[in-house]
């Protein structure tokens, strides 16, 4: 029988914190930026307020979904070890009653900021757990596609939070992790295909071949990578930001190429673990650059 601390463990761990932990960061940074771009002083109260809120509703949203998962989690060498597949909480609705009080404490938290919070925590929610892990992620390839606009929902709970000015911006930022959630995803993918192909979720390389599933991925980070640099290219963001998008964006599309012509294991793992540094770091420019306006 676990004790207090390894239950406790155990329920931190269905709500993936590695997951949450990085668009957490994205709604932090962009919090920032929005009350900072326009020369507001920072209202740290707000800031915390939503970031805590993304941080229960990104962690809700998981271990939802991991109850979602639960059946081809069992079956899956890289999460057979989970805390629900491996019993370690059970029964298993305790995980789902966790998520849906996480996220009811999420929504609330959002409404408390303005009604524009909320109504992206409602479709970052919805789109996370029902269009994508519901619907999507055992039926179409384009499963991570569609849900994808979940992941950039705390960038601009972060930026509306702070400023309803100016919300194109907030897109911009927002669709940055929308076009990064896919070289993210389809290189892990790629790395564990025979996982996903074992339980029929038809994630982009289980559906096509290796090189075209290559290929897709390094076209996807040249969107994203050229992406990057367009809040530069409008002004809006000055030299820190882009010399950091550039020589970052650089780093990775190398990595991405050299996948490319020369497929290798390695280097497919080395595509997955890079790409989320590389977002953390074009965040922290953001911030940077807000608070050192160095023009070029």
């Amino acid at each position: 029988m676990e004790g207090p601390r390894s239950a406790l463990a155990s329920y931190w761990q269905v709500t993936k914190p590695r997951t949450w932990f990085l668009l957490t960061f994205t709604g932090f940074c962009s919090a920032i930026v929005g009350f900072g771009i326009f020369g507001k002083s920072i209202e740290w109260y707000t800031v915390m307020l939503a970031t805590l809120a993304i941080t229960f509703g990104s962690a809700g949203a998981n271990a939802i979904t991991c109850y979602i998962d639960r059946d081809i989690d069992a079956l899956m060498d890289r999460t057979k070890r989970r805390p629900l597949p491996s019993g370690k909480i059970r029964p298993a609705e305790r995980a789902l009653y966790l998520g849906l009080a996480l996220s009811a404490i999420a929504l609330t938290m959002s409404l408390s900021l303005n009604l524009l919070c909320f109504g992206l925590m409602v479709f970052g929610l919805l789109d996370n757990i029902l269009i994508y892990s519901k619907w999507l992620k055992r039926r179409n390839p384009i499963n991570i596609i569609a849900g994808g606009f979940s992941g950039g929902a705390p960038a601009m709970i972060g930026y509306s939070a702070a400023t309803t000015e100016n919300l194109a911006l907030g897109l911009l930022i927002a669709a940055l992790v929308v076009l990064w959630i896919p070289t993210h995803i389809w290189s892990l993918a790629l790395r564990y295909k025979e996982d996903y192909s074992k339980v029929r979720v038809p994630m982009l390389p289980v559906v096509v071949p290796e090189k075209v599933a290559i290929r897709c991925i390094a076209s996807t980070s040249v969107l994203m990578v050229i992406f990057s640099l367009v809040p530069a290219f409008m002004g809006l963001f000055r030299a820190i930001y882009m010399t950091t998008a550039l020589v970052f964006g650089i780093a990775i599309l190398v990595l991405n190429f050299s996948l490319v012509v020369r497929p290798d294991a390695k280097k497919t793992w080395l595509v997955f673990k890079m790409s989320s540094p590389y977002l953390a770091v074009l965040f922290v420019s953001m911030v940077l650059d807000v608070f050192f306006p160095i023009h070029l």
